[in-house]
Parts: C-alpha cells; structure tokens; sequence
C-alpha cells in the first residue's frame, strides 16, 4: 500500500515518526513524508523522500504572526491569559469552564491553521494524483486529515505526547452541548469544516481525532480515550548523527546529560530556563563529583559567565549516543529526552513550562518512581540550590533507578514498528473510503 506521513516542519515531531516509516517501507510498502519545504532536508536526510507543500515562510514567523493576534483578542476581551491557552492537559472539572474552553480552542484553532493552511492546496492535490491508502499525520498537523478526507484515505493521527488533546475535545463538546444554541461555537469544527467543504465532504470528528491513534507512550501512562488506538514501542532516532569520542567510554564519575531542546535554540519564549537560571544551576552543582554534559546552542554558551570545569559544552549530540552512559538526565520535558531516557533506565529531573501533556505526564513520571518534574513557572523551584537538590536525589537514591527499570521493562514489552505493520494494513483497508 501508499503511506503518507503529513507533518508541520518542526524537526522532533517529524523524527518520532521515522522508524514506523521505516518500518512500513521495509515491509515492502511506498512511503513518502508531506511537510513544509523548510524540512525537506531532515527529511532526505533520514533516508526518506520529502513531498514538499506550501509556503517556505518559516513556521515559527506564522505562528509569532497567529500568536501575537490571539494575545491582544484575550488581552481586549479576556483580560490576561495565565495558563489558559498552554495546560491542555488540564482536567479538574472547575476549570473546564465554558470560557476557558472556547478560548482554548479559538488559540489552538489559530495555531493550527499557521501550522497548517498553507499545505493543505498542494497536499490535496499530490494525494489526488498519488492516491495513498494510509495517511498518518502528527497530531498538530491536521493538513493530514483534510487531505485524508478529500481523497478516502484512511487516516491514523499520531502524537508525541501523552494524548491529553482527545480527552480535553472530549470536555469541549461537553461543556458545549450545555450552551444555548447561539453560543455553541466550536472554532476548529469551524475551521476543518471549512476545508472538507472545500472538497465536497462534510465535517467529522474524525477530522480532530483521526479515525485511529498511533501511540508510542507507554501503556500505563496512556490517557482514557474512545478514539481505538494502536500501541507501539518507541526507537529512538535523532537524525543523522555520529558518536563523539568522548561518549566512546565509560565517564569516570557519574555522568549528567541536561538537554533542554530545540526550542531553546529557535524559540525564547519556550526556554524552559533562562541564561540566568541556567548559570545558577551551573553554580550550584560546580562542587559535585559527577561528569555534566550541557548541550546548549553557541550563542547562548557565550552568554555563561561562568563553567564549571566538570562541565562539557555542546551544541548536539544525538541523546541515544550518550543517555545509556548517564546517571541522571535533566531536561525540558520533550519526548525524546523523556522516552530516550526510559528506554535505558536512566532517572530524570524534567523542569517543564510549554510542554502541553506536563500536567499530566510530570505526576505520572514522579508515581511510577522514575524521577522528579518541576513545573518551570515556579520559580523558587527552579532554582539553581534545588535543581541541585534533586539532582543529589536522583544519583544517590537507587529507587529511581529501580523505578526507571520499571518503565525500561514496560517500554520493551510494547510491539515494535515492525510488529504493528500488519495491524495497520488491516485498519488502513478498514477505513479507507475510496
């Protein structure tokens, strides 16, 4: 069968989804991976082939551009946003008023179309003429099942968090239902209606939802959903990548990997630290005896006072190179540092602002006994004394590397891409209507 991967130009999401790539196509099946132009180059460069669509207008200008309109329309209306536009993983039933929630979906509405409108024309009209039987599309990239819908093709999102967007659609349409009529506004129904419209179909929620999930978390910290799903094992991949030679050996003391994401590279508004906390936590942890390993874009390595000497600098390294040699891992809270971190039993310190499914997936990380999470808004939290106080926890007590033993042998037990190959080709020619 035809298999099309859709997903907005942003490096980690495209790279959660190589290996089941791979895996379909080593299984005798024809696989190409829609996105924006400005990825084609990850792409090729995982061994792929990129079908490039829509705008090469970077996709951080249109979201600056989506996002700065959204602020001042909360600002005039609403007043100041707090969390309300970035906890997604929210679920106390107080909170989940009907003005949190419209609002919710007007901001995730518009992020999704700066993410999305611009590929949709070319993506359409590619899977006219390839006709793909299965289109898997990541779960910010909803250009997928508009196209999906447009052709027939069967459609299966994929997320790379914990799937708390399902349960928090589940709580709009609720909490909208209990609206009179006039007010029963639904900003993405709205939107991928639109676009279905465009093509002669009609909206379903099928179209928010897929009409299956592909998903790589581990099963006891999945989210209760309707939508039938499809675990599979995460395999790390980071992207074309060498070994340095200093990850070649065994550290002589214990090592630290702290890791804090492309965003801290691309996007200041979603550091979860700043140069200033991360100097204080330099400073505090500048007396252990351990090995730390901070990768850190250059200009921002220049903007440090002060290194301590156990400390090495990088720009990159691939986290499945040098995460089995670590002790403890501290980052953002982005899946592949969480999962990459699982997969070798290895305890992490996740410090987390932006990540949508933190509410979620930090108290799961502290229950299963594999680590702490310090959401990122707390200041004194995040300072550099208990940074290094949780970091002592981590190396010193042996429970969390039981814990994260625990969480190894569970992710191990999950089917692997190439085991789940078979089940998707039964859905794919279950779903599609062409």
């Amino acid at each position: 069968m035809r298999v099309l991967f859709v997903t907005f130009p942003w490096r980690t999401h495209f790279q959660a989804s190589v290996p089941l790539a791979w895996a379909l196509q080593t299984a005798g099946h024809e696989v190409r991976v829609a996105s924006g132009p400005e990825l084609t180059e990850v792409i090729t460069g995982s061994g792929l082939t990129a079908v490039p669509v829509g705008s090469d207008e970077p996709v951080l200008a249109k979201l600056e551009r989506s996002q700065a309109e959204m602020f001042q329309r909360i600002a005039e209306e609403h007043g100041a946003a707090d969390d309300l536009l970035s906890d997604v993983s929210e679920n106390r039933e107080e909170e989940l008023t009907w003005e949190r929630l419209r609002w919710l979906y007007r901001y995730l509405t518009g992020t999704f179309k700066a993410m999305n409108d611009s590929m949709v024309g070319e993506l359409v009209e590619y899977c006219r003429w390839w006709k793909p039987d299965l289109i898997v599309w990541d779960s910010l990239s909803h250009a997928g099942s508009i196209a999906a819908t447009a052709v027939g093709a069967a459609h299966a999102r994929m997320p790379i968090e914990l799937d708390v967007e399902v349960r928090m659609r589940r709580h709009f349409l609720r909490v909208r239902e209990e609206q009179a009529p006039q007010d029963r506004e639904d900003a993405l129904g709205e939107w991928l209606g639109n676009w279905a419209q465009k093509y002669g179909k009609t909206f379903s929620e099928e179209m928010a939802t897929g009409q299956f999930t592909i998903e790589q978390m581990l099963g006891s910290m999945r989210v209760e959903s309707d939508v039938p799903h499809v675990p599979v094992r995460y395999l790390p991949y980071n992207g074309p990548s060498a070994v340095p030679g200093w990850a070649r050996r065994d550290p002589s003391k214990p090592r630290v990997l702290a890791t804090f994401g492309v965003t801290q590279e691309k996007d200041a508004a979603g550091q979860a630290l700043s140069i200033e906390q991360l100097q204080g936590m330099l400073d505090s942890v500048a007396d252990l005896d351990i090995e730390l390993v901070l990768t850190l874009p250059a200009h921002l390595q220049k903007e440090l006072e002060r290194v301590p000497d156990h400390t090495r600098m990088v720009e990159f390294v691939a986290l499945h190179s040098v995460i089995p040699s670590c002790s403890a891992v501290i980052h953002h809270g982005g899946v592949p540092a969480f999962l990459v971190s699982i997969a070798h039993g290895v305890p992490q310190l996740m410090i987390s602002r932006v990540v949508p499914d933190v509410g979620e997936r930090g108290p799961r990380l502290h229950k299963a006994g594999a680590g702490v999470w310090i959401p990122a808004d707390e200041q004194e939290e995040t300072s550099g004394a208990r940074i290094r106080e949780h970091l002592v926890r981590l190396l010193d007590d042996p429970a969390f590397r039981e814990g994260a033993g625990r969480l190894r042998d569970e992710l191990l037990a999950q089917p692997t891409p190439a085991e789940v190959v078979r089940e998707l080709e039964l859905l794919a020619d279950r779903c599609r209507s062409r």
